[in-house]
């Protein structure tokens, strides 16, 4: 078996040989052997776990990249399979989104009117019901709220708020924005631009950012599941099985009579 430093390790991907000993310490890769002197000792299976994790991170974030490295690294296959899926349908509720801010755009520019498009099956929903949506906090929107991004109807009766389906969208537009890191200010003027008819050029060019940005991050998907399917490869990490049950005795075979 071929051993490596955690030179070898670090200097592949241009980073401190510190770094990869933070990444072994929080177990984003599997733990080394070490030397009777005290070195550690890499194999290629903790480099193809340091390209797993570092494609991660490029697609998933750090903290999602980090979760599913260290259940990998504990036979917890299943745990890091549903990580994954959790940021596939992210990508996907992302481009929905975008699709409709694009489409409200058209709306726009073709002087009809405001635009009300959001995302299909959208019944009015109440603050509690967003934000379980959204995976964020009621205090978020309400915050969103106060920045002047999202402007819901109040119930006559009990001053609770509902939100329409022009309020969803704008909620899942601010949410997509907040995650690449916009400030409030910024998103405020982006929903205001959809709301009425100006700034649609501006606009129109900043979506056109945003699905490189998604295209991008769709592509690094594709590459750490190949890093990743060859990491668990390498490990033979393999998926759990239900206990096997013995199967009952056959019934004894008749005797012929004597």
């Amino acid at each position: 078996m071929k051993y490596l430093r955690p030179f070898d390790l670090a200097r592949e991907h241009g980073i401190s040989t510190q770094a990869v000993r933070n990444y072994e310490r929080d177990g984003f890769l599997p733990l080394a052997e070490r030397t009777p002197s005290g070195y550690r000792t890499y194999t290629e299976t903790h480099a193809a776990a340091l390209r797993a994790y570092l494609a991660l991170v490029q697609a998933h974030g750090h903290a999602e990249g980090g979760q599913i490295m260290r259940s990998l690294n504990a036979g917890e296959l299943d745990a890091a399979l549903t990580a994954v899926d959790r940021g596939h349908a992210q990508l996907l509720r992302d481009r929905g989104t975008l699709d409709a801010v694009g489409q409200a755009v058209e709306h726009l520019v073709s002087g009809t009117g405001p635009a009300e498009h959001a995302p299909s099956g959208c019944e009015p929903l109440g603050i509690g019901e967003l934000a379980r949506r959204l995976g964020v906090t009621a205090a978020t929107l309400r915050n969103w709220e106060a920045a002047g991004i999202l402007t819901p109807v109040r119930e006559p009766a009990t001053g609770h708020r509902s939100y329409g389906a022009p309020d969803v969208r704008d909620a899942e537009l601010a949410h997509l924005l907040r995650r690449g890191g916009y400030p409030l200010e910024h998103i405020r003027t982006v929903v205001r631009q959809i709301r009425t008819a100006g700034g649609t050029e501006a606009l129109s060019a900043a979506l056109d950012d945003w699905r490189r940005r998604l295209t991008a991050r769709g592509v690094a998907m594709l590459d750490a599941a190949a890093r990743l399917a060859g990491y668990v490869s390498l490990r033979g990490i393999t998926p759990a099985t239900p206990a096997a049950t013995a199967e009952p005795a056959p019934p004894p075979a008749d005797r012929p009579a004597p």
